[in-house]
This record gives C-alpha cells, structure tokens and sequence, in this order.
C-alpha cells in the first residue's frame, strides 16, 4: 500500500512538472481563470446603463417634476431639460437615446383621469437598449403615477391591490454575476478535461507511457496519479480565481461558504478527469482529442442549465444530463455562491456527483486498461 501511494506521488509530482514545462498550457490555463472570465462578464454589457434621457416638460407640475427625478443611475444619467424645438436636431446628433415629452396639463389630466399621453422619443439605433429602456421608462412612469395618486387620495387606496417585487440574491439583476460564475464553471471543466486528456495523450506521443508499463507501476496508479495532480491544479487556480477576479475585481458577493464549493469544485473535478481519461482513450493524438471534447464539452455546457433553466428543457434532454457532471456543478454553484446554501442542502448533489465520478472512474479504467494492453 506505501508502495502505492509512493507511485501515485512521484507519477502525480512528474505530471505537475511536465505540464510546467508547456509553455501553451500554462498560458491557457492563466488566461481561462483570469482575462476570460473579466472579459465574459464585462464585455456585453447590462440590459441598460448610463442611458442618455432628455426631458421636455411642458407642464412644469409637481407631478412632471417627480417623474424626471426618478430617472437615476445606475440605469439612466441625470436627465437634461430640453424644449420641444430641440428634440429633432439632438436625437439626430446622437445626444440623448431617450426623450420624454410631458404635454401641459398633465397633471391636471392625471387627477381627472383623463389619460393624458406622454411622449417617449426612443433612438432605435441603439438597439442594445433602446427596448429595454423603453420598457423601464414605462416602468417608472406607472410607479410615480400610481405612488402620487395614492398621496392625493387622502389614504383611500386608489388600486385594489398591486405587485410589490423584490429580487433575492441579486437583487439589481446584475447579469455580469451570472456571466462570471458561468465562465468560472466552464472553464473548470475544459481545463480538467483538456489537462487530463493531453497528459496521456503526451505521453504516448512520446513513448513514457510504454515505459512506465514496463516497471511495476499499475495502470490505477497511473490513472490516479493523473486525476489528483491535474484535480489539485485546477482547484487551486479556481480558488484564486474566485477569490481575485470574481469577488474582488468584479466585486460579486460570495453568499455562501467558499470552502463549502471548493469541496465541490474537488468532487466535480474527480469525476470530469475521469472522464477525460476516457476521451483519451480513444484519441491517438491531440487533434483527434480536441475533436472528441468539443463534441463532448460544448452540450455538456450549453444543456447543464447554466445559461438555460433545464426545467424549459425537453424530458429527455433532462434526463440524459442528469448523466452529466456540469448539471449537478452548476446547480451546487448556483446554490452556494448565490443563495448561502450550506451543507444539509447541497450534500445530495454532492453524493450523486461522487457516485457518478466512481461509475466514470470505474468506465475510464477499464477502458485505459486495454488500451494500455494493445
């Protein structure tokens, strides 16, 4: 057993060093936990933000005033009066994205109910947020409109009721969390599985892997030599990642215990290099194997629910991901890094990710096993 454990050392050590001594790799892996995860989190930017808005109000009331008030960052900049005669030329210039126009007696139509129209001048150009602006204008009209009815009418409620919305965990819908932890855990499982796949590729390329046969090395142990060195590689690189990129330059909150993922970044990762084992099974060199990952990785990602709720997904495909390790990562990701979840809520997904990891394992053994033999 010492013995073993010896072997699966020294071969997990020697898998560390060859893997520093690839230039491409190292260079791969520093950029796919860094630049790239700043750069899909920040690059497309939020449904609207700074939006140029413009005022003409030509009623002038306590109603139109309150209005334009409420038009803040970060969604809008600080709205700038204009007159009527102005719209054209500035919208033209490309000034403003939005102008909303208040027609006299506006106020006066409102007490009356007398549904008075409020002009939103929109540059469709700016496609970006030109609807989705549109939308939040239409928003904060009705709210302000709703709220000064309700002080008018000397505490008699003027609606019968109304929906009150609070977002939990992300509470200003800032899409740049979601981006960011759906980089971090697609780039956790195309490292683990390039890392590992390319180790035995490497290997037999150069003809080490016939030599070790040779000695009293097993094949477990050179399969587990490669699961736990390339496993402790990427979850340190994912520590740091999380820790520097995603909650200190990005500023997202981690809510729940980060030891408590990085326990399940480690399970994940024992099951995805288990699985990239096996893909190098079957690939006699590094362009057969980047093939078979892209047909692997990329439903594996699109279908794991990080993007896309599974729950719109056909049965089937459901069904058929639950075989997938990136199903189970995303939903304990989600889980710990945005709603707190602790243990007693997420250690089911982590015993159905170690159990597919152990029946993945199990596969990939077998199958390196006889091709080790051919």
């Amino acid at each position: 057993m010492k013995e073993s454990f010896r072997h699966i050392f020294s071969l997990g050590c020697k898998e560390l060093a060859g893997l520093f001594r690839d230039p491409l790799l190292v260079v791969l892996i520093i950029y796919s936990f860094s630049l790239n995860i700043y750069i899909g989190a920040k690059s497309a930017p939020e449904a609207i933000s700074d939006a140029a808005i413009a005022i003409v109000d030509e009623d002038g009331s306590p109603l139109s005033k309150r209005i334009s008030d409420a038009f803040i960052p970060p969604l809008f900049l600080k709205p700038d009066m204009i007159s009527r005669a102005d719209i054209d030329r500035l919208m033209d210039e490309g000034r403003y994205t939005f102008v909303v126009v208040f027609p006299p007696s506006f106020q006066e139509k409102v007490m009356a109910n007398d549904n008075p129209e409020v002009q939103v001048n929109v540059d469709a150009t700016r496609m970006s947020q030109a609807f989705t602006g549109n939308g939040y204008i239409q928003q904060i009209i009705n709210r302000e409109v709703k709220s000064f009815l309700g002080e008018k009418s000397q505490g008699k409620p003027i609606y019968s009721a109304g929906a009150i919305i609070r977002n939990r965990f992300n509470p200003n819908l800032t899409k740049s969390w979601g981006r960011a932890a759906n980089g971090l855990i697609n780039n956790i499982t195309m490292i683990a599985l390039i890392l590992t796949g390319a180790a035995l590729i490497r290997e037999r390329e150069r003809g080490t892997l016939e030599h070790l046969l040779v000695t009293p090395v097993k094949p477990v142990e050179i399969m587990i030599s490669k699961v736990w060195s390339m496993s402790l590689l990427v979850l340190v690189v994912t520590g740091f990642s999380l820790i520097m990129i995603v909650h200190k330059l990005l500023g997202i909150p981690i809510a729940g215990s980060f030891w408590l993922f990085m326990l399940g970044v480690l399970i994940n990762l024992f099951t995805v290099t288990s699985l990239g084992i096996f893909l190098a099974c079957f690939a006699r060199d590094m362009p057969q194997l980047g093939i078979l990952l892209i047909l692997v990785l990329m439903p594996m990602q699109i279908l794991s629910g990080g993007t896309t709720s599974q729950a719109n997904m056909p049965a089937f495909i459901q069904f058929v991901m639950r075989f997938a390790p990136t199903t189970y990562f995303v939903e304990f990701s989600k889980a710990i890094l945005f709603r707190g979840a602790n243990f007693s809520l997420v250690w089911k997904i982590f015993l159905q990710m170690l159990i597919l990891g152990g029946v993945y394992f199990f596969i990939a053994l077998r199958r390196f096993r006889k091709s080790v033999a051919s």
